[in-house]
């Protein structure tokens, strides 16, 4: 087996005896690296120092992960204007903070006799949102509910934040 040393210098191809007697003499484990090589790859380390590294980094990539959560925006298909624009103004904050957002209508009763409704609510909210927005999920009916993801598109995040307007 080919054997690297804790200071990453290769000590070449030797005998998994004399690896093993090497990585004792320094107080340190030998870990198999690459088992598919051919010699295949050991390296002498202290084993409890690379799992702690290894979990460090798998902490952080879940972080980095974490950072894009899918948030959910409820409307119904009679929904009022003040209601609308609160809640679109709801999902502009989570696409602009980086988070894919799942716009629902939901129905009640004789309502899901008209889908064309909720499908117009969530044009209405695509069109407000269109310069911040890429749609990830077209809208489909599930059961009492129609949903649509969408998602930040790439401009969202080089553009800086809109200027707040005074009216006079």
């Amino acid at each position: 087996m080919k054997v690297i040393d804790a200071d990453g210098e290769m000590l070449g191809v030797m005998d998994t005896r004399d690896a093993i007697a090497k990585a004792q003499e320094q107080a340190l484990d030998l870990v198999e690296v690459n088992a598919k090589a051919s010699p295949p790859v050991c390296k002498i380390l202290d084993y409890g120092k690379y799992k702690y590294e290894q979990s460090k980094k798998t902490r952080e990539n879940k972080k980095s992960k974490a950072a894009q959560e899918l948030k959910e925006v409820k409307f119904r298909p009679q929904i009022g204007i003040h209601d609308f624009n609160f809640k679109t103004k709801h999902a502009r904050e989570f696409i602009e903070a980086g988070h894919k957002v799942k716009l629902v209508v939901q129905f009640k009763g004789r309502q899901m006799a008209h889908p064309e409704t909720g499908r117009a609510v969530l044009d209405r909210v695509c069109k407000e949102l269109a310069s911040i927005i890429t749609v990830v999920q077209i809208a489909s009916m599930e059961g009492r509910f129609m949903a649509m993801t969408i998602g930040p598109s790439s401009r969202t995040k080089s553009a800086p934040p809109p200027a707040a307007v005074e009216s006079p």
